[in-house]
């Protein structure tokens, strides 16, 4: 299925990038703009981003390597006091 139609990606574009980059380094952080210039193209329009991240999370290998899921913070709420 084309998920980009400006530069005509595919969905199985966008999981062989995955797979190749999660193959490459294990801990990288995989962005959309990563995966256009991975495949040598860069997005234009934007229109197809939130059918391109569903296609990426769709992925077993986009997910964050466990070493850095240390790295986040809980989210702590704050009062607001008006």
């Amino acid at each position: 299925m084309i998920i980009c139609s400006c530069q005509v990606i595919s969905d199985k574009d966008v999981q062989k990038a995955i797979d190749w980059m999660r193959a490459a380094d294990k801990t990288a952080i995989i962005t959309p703009g990563k995966i256009y210039h991975a495949l040598g193209k860069s997005p234009e329009c934007g229109g197809c981003i939130k059918l391109f991240v569903a296609s990426m999370r769709a992925n077993p290998n986009l997910e964050v390597p466990a070493e850095l899921r240390a790295l986040r913070r809980p989210h702590v709420a704050t009062e607001v006091i008006g």
